[in-house]
């Protein structure tokens, strides 16, 4: 087994590092609050980062108070330690808020005490960072989780908090992150407009970097991808119906089914000249179409409007 203090990766893909930076990219001090005893920085001693790094391999709960907040989330003293609490894993702080509303959220915990768990440390860059979600399970599970999570298998978990850049999911004491392109092999602008926290999910896992307690996760790999298939029950010249998804200056996007979209290109939309595609078609319409290509290796499928009534 490696170290847990090591960078050995376990998974058959890496995950691109941008999708875990992306997690704690708001850890800056956007909405300063001084500690709440006004006391001053104490140097970092080699005890408490020794006591934080016990805490991080051994899994076990540790209650601290609450002494700040910025826009990330919350600041916890750890002895001479500042750790990190990220908003995603507070338990009671609702998920879709204005940032007038997280902030007076987050300004209300100051000097409360709360049950935490660290779930990164790097000692290298200073970083201690903990969650409230992770202290709801027995102590243990955490570390246990990630001992026998595989990548390829799939999980059961629950939705926990939905971000721009992706989806915290639950698996029992360990969240993984399922990135915004792993939801649907249809195209989403945004998570919530398919997901709904406390929402039971079927995850598939890609990644496990046991050295950072990372998890990297998929939804839409536990469905087929419909572009394997494509070819099976599509034919070139074939007429099938659709709804326009995305209008851009060169042509227009068409869904054809779930996770399967085709392009119409500007050429390809109706006859004579016009200004812009949308003087032709509009997000929303439901339109008939005629297939000319399949390309099913770079997921492409070339469609004509103005081919449907056979002019081509």
């Amino acid at each position: 087994m490696p170290d847990k203090r090591g960078g050995d990766v376990h998974g058959a893909e890496l995950v691109d590092e941008g999708w875990w930076a992306s997690v704690l990219a708001e850890d800056v001090p956007a909405f300063p609050h001084a500690p709440v005893d006004g006391s001053t920085a104490v140097p970092n001693t080699e005890a408490d980062w020794a006591y934080a790094l016990d805490l991080h391999e051994t899994d076990c709960p540790v209650e601290l108070v609450v002494t700040g907040f910025n826009r990330g989330g919350l600041l916890v003293g750890l002895n001479s330690l500042r750790g990190f609490v990220p908003a995603s894993h507070l338990v009671e702080l609702p998920p879709q808020i204005s940032d007038d509303e997280r902030r007076v959220c987050l300004a209300a915990m100051v000097g409360q005490r709360l049950k935490l768990k660290v779930i990164e440390y790097d000692r290298a860059k200073g970083r201690v960072v903990l969650s409230e979600r992770a202290a709801q399970a027995s102590a243990g599970s955490r570390q246990a989780l990630l001992e026998c999570l595989a990548p390829g298998e799939t999980r059961t978990g629950v939705v926990t908090n939905l971000m721009d850049f992706g989806v915290f999911v639950d698996l029992g004491g360990l969240e993984g992150l399922v990135h915004v392109s792993e939801v649907s092999w249809s195209r989403v602008g945004h998570p919530r407009d398919v997901l709904e926290v406390n929402q039971s999910v079927l995850v598939q896992v890609l990644s496990v970097d046991r050295a950072q307690a990372r998890v990297a996760l998929s939804l839409k790999r536990c469905r087929p991808d419909p572009w394997q298939t494509v070819a099976d029950r599509y034919t070139i010249g074939q007429i099938i119906e659709g709804t326009i998804t995305n209008v851009v200056n060169f042509g227009a996007f068409i869904a054809v089914e779930d996770g399967l979209e085709g392009l119409i290109h500007v050429s390809e939309l109706a006859e004579g000249h016009f200004l812009h595609p949308r003087n032709v078609v509009n997000e929303g319409e439901q339109v008939q179409a005629r297939i000319l290509s399949i390309d099913p290796h770079n997921r492409r499928l070339s469609l004509s409007l103005r081919a449907v009534d056979g002019v081509t």
